[in-house]
């Protein structure tokens, strides 16, 4: 005869089972907590609906819809087995955090490596290349009723791809870059435009005091313009231009000119950029390729870039190390939506794209 359970243990055995579910709930749902306090967690969002994802894409937000619109990847074989690059005009659209990505149209070119900016009227998409050539052309693309505009904007003094920029107050700045794909040297420009002015050029600023270089990253904070890392090139010995890692960064305000400040720990060559800068005194450099395995072979064995999340504090003039993100991607925007920083696909490792995005919040000054 079957013995039947006593009804407290039927009741302790449904509140232990009801404790376990809590917990494996609670452990699937909680984003993980990257520097074992409260400060960045990492989330992610719909992978974008390309099976490589993109290096060099244009990120932004229109309408409060966030857009990752061109850029390029090796859709059949990586590099070194004999792949060719391919660039791409598809734009992609994703509404709400909760809901899934969609394509809704294309660029006037498959564009990508140029510099994405969000304002109030749209995304503002300035220079760039496809696998031909770089560009001088600007213009807005805003997305609302699931329809894409483009108006064009003053173009760039000259041709320009792998700059840095950002939106500080009406104005965009621009620094760095690459004026050709056969350029053996980089670019020391910095530009401006005014937004607010409809007849306004771009304006050529006095650079930086150091070397030139390109894929460096831009932030705004404390009511200055910082420019940080970056790569130059020289000609190296056997001829071909070759990268030079830069760790160092500088500081602009329109009023007091330009200042150098603390080196960084490590270069941190094509980290997104704008980089976060929250609060009043943060500046948030995330990865970024430091040159250590610019050699490294074989390449499809490759560990991918720095995860490494450098702070930098622009009251003490310090940088220290603070956590680490789970994985590193380069040539790609990031961009604030929804009161969080997203990092939209981009480059893990040398010739590898990913379609993942990135949330990170909880940022700490």
């Amino acid at each position: 005869m079957r013995r039947q359970m006593q009804p407290h243990r039927r009741l302790d055995r449904l509140v232990r089972w009801t404790l376990l579910a809590l917990v494996i709930q609670v452990s699937i749902t909680t984003p993980p907590n990257l520097n074992g306090d409260d400060s960045l967690r990492a989330t992610q969002l719909p992978a974008l609906p390309d099976a490589e994802g993109f290096a060099g894409p244009f990120v932004g937000v229109c309408n409060d819809v966030l857009v990752v619109a061109g850029g390029a990847n090796f859709p059949n074989k990586m590099p070194w087995e004999g792949g060719t690059k391919v660039w791409y005009d598809r734009v992609f659209v994703l509404e709400s955090p909760e809901s899934q990505w969609k394509e809704v149209g294309k660029l006037p070119r498959p564009l990508g490596y140029g510099v994405s900016i969000s304002t109030e009227d749209g995304m503002v998409c300035i220079g760039g290349s496809d696998a031909n050539q770089h560009f001088s052309e600007c213009f807005r693309l805003a997305f609302q009723d699931d329809k894409l505009t483009f108006v064009s904007l003053p173009p760039l003094p000259t041709t320009c791809a792998n700059a840095c920029g950002t939106l500080w107050g009406n104005k965009i700045y621009i620094a760095g870059g690459l004026e050709s794909p056969t350029s053996i040297s980089t670019l020391k420009t910095f530009w401006s435009l005014d937004l607010s002015n409809p007849n306004a050029h771009w304006q050529s600023l006095e650079p930086w005091p150091g070397p030139a270089r390109m894929l460096a990253t831009a932030a705004v904070q404390e009511d200055s313009f910082f420019l940080i890392s970056g790569a130059n090139l020289k000609v190296g010995s056997d001829g071909p231009a070759v990268r030079e890692y830069l760790r160092d960064a500088y500081r602009y305000h329109p009023t007091d000119g330009w200042a150098r400040i603390a080196d960084l720990p490590r270069p941190a060559v094509a980290a997104p950029s704008p980089a976060p800068a929250p609060g009043q005194s943060t500046i948030q450099v995330i990865g970024g390729d430091d040159g250590t395995l610019v050699d490294f072979k074989p390449l499809e064995k490759h560990p991918g870039f720095p995860k490494s999340i450098l702070k930098y504090n622009t009251a003490t003039d310090t940088w220290k190390n603070e956590g680490e993100v789970p994985i590193g991607h380069v040539t790609t925007t990031m961009v604030h939506w929804k009161d969080r920083f997203i990092m939209p696909s981009g480059e893990v490792r040398p010739g590898k794209r990913s379609p993942k995005v990135w949330v990170f919040e909880n940022f700490k000054d």
